[in-house]
């Protein structure tokens, strides 16, 4: 990925090595500087986990300093462990059975259905513009600290991710997944918690690694999936 300035871009392989040399070649510090402001910002390798979103995803300008995105200045988190949106029994339609899990794409809600008048309310990011769809599945899979393939849809989309990323705290599937149908679509986990409430993904519903976790515990392999547009 490179920043572009006009007609110009400046990839991070030549960041590094090439200002490095220019510096032993015996330009100051003080042009070494003017040189990178006056590139403009660079933004640095993005996470796997979706295409850049401006104040969702990390930038920084050419000296390293944080412009943009968690923890700069005007960004509103509380931190890593940040929860917008706190699970919590409601009032729910009776017409879905105990164990049902219903996908409110437009609320930007997750219901799992109690009984009783009664479901779980969770907060959970859905697809972005052109991503989003509807329909009624099951839970076919659970996987804990899953590992990632990216179809390959996504791959041409994003030529920077990989083949493959293994389950851990890096993996953009977060702690836990639920998959859904026959559908490359999970439920899963998230790296980027600051994200929940809003359209970003590529189709699946994240949660809080917290929220994900809990979610998996109550529910069962063969439960009912209800996507609402």
């Amino acid at each position: 990925m490179a920043a572009s300035f006009g007609v110009t871009s400046f990839t991070r392989t030549t960041n590094l090595s090439q200002l490095l040399k220019i510096e032993e070649d015996g330009m100051s510090r003080t042009m070494l500087v003017a040189a990178a402001v006056a590139i403009g910002v660079v933004a640095l390798p993005m996470q796997a986990g979706a295409e850049y979103n401006p104040g969702v995803q990390p930038r920084y300008d050419a000296m390293g300093n944080l412009v943009e995105g968690p923890g700069s200045r005007g960004f509103f988190s509380s931190g890593p462990s940040y929860t917008p949106i706190p699970r919590e029994v409601v009032s729910f339609s009776e017409k879905y059975g105990a164990g049902t899990i219903v996908v409110n794409t437009a609320e930007r809600r997750l219901y799992l259905v109690l009984g009783d008048g009664k479901a779980l309310k969770y907060g959970i990011g859905v697809g972005r513009p052109g991503f989003a769809w509807a329909g009624a599945h099951s839970v076919t899979r659970k996987a804990e600290w899953p590992g990632w393939t990216p179809p390959p849809q996504m791959r041409r989309r994003q030529p920077h991710l990989p083949a493959y990323m293994p389950g851990g705290p890096e993996n953009p599937l977060g702690a836990r997944a639920m998959y859904i149908g026959s559908t490359f679509y999970r439920i899963h986990g998230s790296n980027e918690p600051w994200t929940i409430g809003q359209a970003v993904s590529s189709g699946c519903f994240r949660m809080t690694n917290d929220d994900v976790t809990d979610l998996y515990e109550r529910v069962k392999v063969g439960a009912r999936v209800v996507v609402i547009n």
